[in-house]
């Protein structure tokens, strides 16, 4: 008889959850936060435990994580690359950045490498418009980012060198 694979409860880890903050709705942010902390993304079988629980619709426990850019329903690589590509970073390069870091890790905005080290992540402003173009890479911030840079600063983060 074949063995099913052990699956996270993500139910058990909503309902924990909820229960540090005493049930209340009003600290939906912060129980997504703790979610995603735990879990590496929100899963959306937490978020259909929290709406149980707490008595809401599921599309406003959604609309929340779906809103804030902080959050993924999908599950992270270690580093979180995010690049500012509004106007002034746009006009100043990151279009050719972000062409670097797809070209160097094979992967798409909003995707995450096969060996989850990454996961790149466009946004419209880091507000950093100074710095631009402006990189961030977990919590660090990279101002006026070339592309020829972007081999030595994802090699930091352990990134493997181009055969």
């Amino acid at each position: 008889m074949p063995t099913k694979t052990s699956l996270p409860d993500y139910r058990a880890a909503a309902d924990e959850v909820v229960a540090r903050y005493g049930r209340d709705p009003d600290f939906l942010i912060s129980m997504l936060q703790d979610l995603q902390a735990e879990q590496e993304h929100v899963p959306p079988e937490a978020m259909k435990r929290l709406a149980e629980i707490l008595n809401v619709p599921l599309s406003r426990i959604y609309s929340v994580a779906t809103f804030y850019t902080t959050f993924s329903l999908t599950r992270r690589g270690k580093h979180l690359i995010t690049l500012c590509v509004g106007t002034v970073c746009y006009l100043k390069g990151a279009k050719a950045v972000a062409e670097a870091i797809q070209s160097r890790l094979k992967i798409e905005p909003g995707g995450t490498t096969e060996d989850r080290l990454f996961t790149f992540q466009p946004v419209n402003c880091l507000g950093a418009c100074a710095l631009a173009p402006v990189l961030m890479i977990d919590e660090k911030y990279y101002g006026k980012v070339t592309p020829a840079q972007v081999p030595e600063i994802l090699a930091e983060y352990g990134a493997k060198e181009e055969p």
